[in-house]
């Protein structure tokens, strides 16, 4: 995949590979590697949102955390803004971070206990020396809690007096204390009742179209991936296997494995569901530690051949922007 290296070019990931190490015996004798984020490369554009999609265990994740430095990848480069976070050091990435927020998955674990919204959600504000305290502080936290549609007199209260769905505003609001340009949004609305997503969703638009925000938002609902994001990336198995725009991929999409999530989307009209051709996937997920050669979904792919199970397919663009690594497209 080919990279862009021009103004509204947020982030560059080129190459990124992160494995894990698996050890056993007394001595911790390292006998391999998961293999969690095996060759990706992708950017992400200004203002836009990068819609993240696979199954569980995919690399999903890990990606969004290497972007954001919480992991010492092993090989690769992401630029962010032209620089690379992978040569800076620790202060240098401690003050690139006010750039780069996380909205967590599990809004009942990602919050102190200990701590009140208000403590919460000034915490980073404090940590980068945003704004003085006393009367500009507690005017920026209850600013915070108006724009995620919360009441200012709930900063006192504590997260066990929130229900989920105020919990993750709590969350959204500490990761715009900082005013960043880039957030991760990791599965933010997966713990969430259904009526609570389309809430949180529709807010999160609302943040990035008021503050020209960027996200990458990872998720494995693929309805819910399409109604917030201008790409999508899906990965299988630590590796991008196509990106497009979102209405190209689900109108036409060319990977065997995508083509397979796609036909597990239910559909609200019957008979419309009823006629569509579904795909079922056999087999597990391969491990991460021991993949499969060449493609790593040939062995659950009903369109795989003999050249499948030997040569890793490279990714090119198929017209449009649309990017694909198959051997049979």
């Amino acid at each position: 995949m080919t990279m862009t290296s021009n103004t509204d070019t947020l982030v560059q990931i080129e190459d990124l590979k992160m494995y894990f190490p698996v050890t056993a015996g007394v001595m911790r004798k390292r006998i391999g590697d998961v293999k969690a984020v095996d060759g990706v490369t992708f950017d992400i554009k200004r203002g836009e949102t990068l819609g993240l999609v696979g199954e569980s265990g995919c690399g999903k994740t890990t990606t969004g955390r290497c972007i954001l430095q919480l992991y010492d990848i092993t090989e690769g480069r992401i630029l962010f803004e032209g620089r690379d976070l992978t040569k800076l050091g620790k202060s240098e990435v401690r003050n690139m971070r006010k750039d780069m927020q996380l909205i967590f998955q599990d809004p009942y674990a990602s919050l102190d206990p200990r701590m009140t919204a208000g403590e919460i959600i000034g915490e980073p504000m404090k940590v980068h020396h945003l704004v003085k305290p006393g009367k500009e502080y507690q005017e920026q936290v209850d600013e915070l809690f108006k724009l995620v549609q919360l009441a200012p007199y709930m900063t006192e209260r504590f997260p066990h007096e929130f229900s989920g769905g105020q919990r993750q505003r709590i969350g959204i609001a500490r990761a715009l204390a900082t005013r960043p340009k880039l957030i991760i949004c990791d599965e933010p609305v997966s713990a969430l009742d259904v009526s609570i997503q389309t809430q949180i969703i529709t807010l999160l638009i609302k943040l990035r179209e008021e503050f020209h925000l960027t996200y990458v938002f990872i998720a494995h609902d693929l309805s819910v991936v399409r109604y917030i994001s201008d790409r999508v990336a899906v990965m299988y198995l630590g590796r991008i296997v196509e990106i497009t725009d979102s209405d190209e991929l689900y109108d036409h999409p060319l990977h065997p494995y995508t083509q397979a999530l796609l036909s597990a989307v239910p559909i609200p009209n019957p008979a419309v569901d009823r006629q569509r051709k579904r795909i079922l996937l056999t087999g597990d997920v391969p491990s991460p530690m021991h993949p499969p050669p060449g493609c790593t979904f040939n062995p659950r792919c009903h369109m795989a051949i003999d050249r499948c199970r030997e040569e890793k397919p490279e990714g090119r663009d198929v017209g449009h922007g649309h990017w694909v690594a198959c051997h049979r497209v």
